[in-house]
């Protein structure tokens, strides 16, 4: 078994469900102490406590990233707890809300942006100012390949996504000489709750099967696999990639 992560504390945002459930456990299995965020208690909880089922070391605090005071919160946290953040992966995300862009009220707007991509740049505010005193680290922000491409109907979701990949590479210059690297994960579509929720409405009724024949693997990923490239990316077998766009998608943008 890789241990990778061993003995690092590592921030994992949306731990709760999906791709940010699997990447916690992942990171424990490497060794890695884990600070599980997410809004919903629920998850976080169940997740922290699969954890330390299988002797690993993890906490969870509630955290709604797209409020500024509770990503510092948050940080403060694994801070105190640990003495140090060496990882993290900002996964927390919303879903598009499903309407061409002219019906999009600013409400609507706003609530993507504030999660998606605000939450972004707030924990890699804090994360990062808590890097620089530590001696440097590893940050992994979750994108799409909806921020390369697009769908119908996604244009708030869009943007958010596109915007992630912007920030990062800003990151990366930014704090490359500080020991801090900075990188994107865009997944293509995979069985998380998110897209379950999705594909369960009724004007997506077909969508799966034109998600699968989209893809050239043909099928969607799991989670665990976009898990094990946030791992690699936030281990030291990535130590020379920074600013970059890892995409994890079954072929998706290829075709």
């Amino acid at each position: 078994m890789n241990r990778d992560l061993e003995g690092r504390t590592i921030i994992v945002t949306g731990g709760g469900s999906g791709i940010g459930r699997a990447a916690a456990l992942a990171c424990s299995i490497s060794g890695a102490r884990v600070v599980v965020a997410d809004i919903v208690v629920a998850g976080g909880e169940e997740i922290v406590s699969a954890i330390r089922r299988t002797g690993g070391d993890a906490i969870f605090v509630t955290t709604d990233v797209a409020r500024e005071e509770q990503v510092e919160a948050l940080v403060a946290v694994a801070l105190s707890k640990y003495g140090r953040l060496d990882g993290a992966f900002n996964n927390a995300g919303l879903s598009q809300t499903n309407v061409p862009l002219h019906e999009l009220t600013a409400e609507q707007w706003r609530r993507i942006q504030s999660v998606n991509y605000d939450g972004v740049f707030f924990c890699m505010k804090h994360e990062i100012r808590t890097m620089l005193s530590t001696g440097g680290g590893s940050i992994v922000n979750t994108s799409s390949t909806l921020g390369r491409v697009a769908m119908r109907n996604a244009a708030d979701y869009c943007g958010s996504k596109g915007g992630v990949l912007g920030v990062t590479k800003g990151a990366a210059v930014d704090y490359g000489d500080k020991h801090i690297r900075v990188n994107a994960i865009l997944p293509g579509a995979v069985n998380t709750p998110m897209v379950q929720a999705l594909v369960s409405d009724p004007q997506f009724a077909d969508l799966i099967e034109k998600i699968r024949a989209s893809h050239p693997l043909e099928r969607i990923g799991a989670p665990e696999e976009i898990a094990a490239a946030v791992v690699w990316l936030l281990s030291d077998k990535a130590s020379f990639v920074t600013g970059t766009e890892l995409v994890v998608d079954g072929g998706f943008l290829a075709t």
